[in-house]
């Protein structure tokens, strides 16, 4: 077992975990923060993707020892935990959120996305999210609410 020093969404925390944690499960199973599913376990579906230090990075092959020092963000650490941030809203608004389960991974993606691109291109927003899966709402949606954040909508 180590002790791990972490930030995540902004808050100091010292968890204690397997040396071999991955950051998925420290996330969900020792910090409580369940927004980062559990997809494929291979790193192809991106359900799991969080931010590290602003690079968005599958949470189920990152070993948690190797985030010490790094700033970690969750879907959990949108908004202000009274109400959704403008990325969030305009995912609902596009009905780029079916059922739910890539919704987390595909906000994280797209703001370390736009956190390196404010402006991006459909293409740009393709490449972006590339190794985020959804069988939901055809990937248009979500492009749609993507590009309209990037118009200041």
């Amino acid at each position: 077992m180590a002790l791990l020093d972490l930030k995540v969404n902004g808050q100091e925390v010292r968890v204690e975990a397997p040396d071999t944690a991955l950051l998925l499960d420290v996330l969900r199973e020792r910090l409580f923060l369940t927004g980062a599913k559990r997809g494929c376990e291979t790193s192809h579906c991106g359900c799991c993707t969080v931010r590290v230090d602003g690079m968005a990075v599958h949470g189920c092959v990152v070993l948690a020892a190797r985030c010490q020092g790094k700033a970690i963000t969750t879907v959990e650490g949108c908004g202000d935990g009274m109400e959704l941030d403008r990325l969030q809203r305009l995912f609902l608004e596009h009905g780029a959120v079916q059922c739910g389960y890539c919704g987390p991974g595909m906000l994280m993606a797209a703001k370390a996305l736009l956190e390196r691109n404010p402006q991006p291109t459909l293409d740009e927003v393709k490449k972006g999210l590339d190794g985020n899966l959804c069988r939901c709402t055809g990937y248009t949606p979500i492009f749609d609410a993507i590009l309209a954040y990037s118009r200041g909508e």
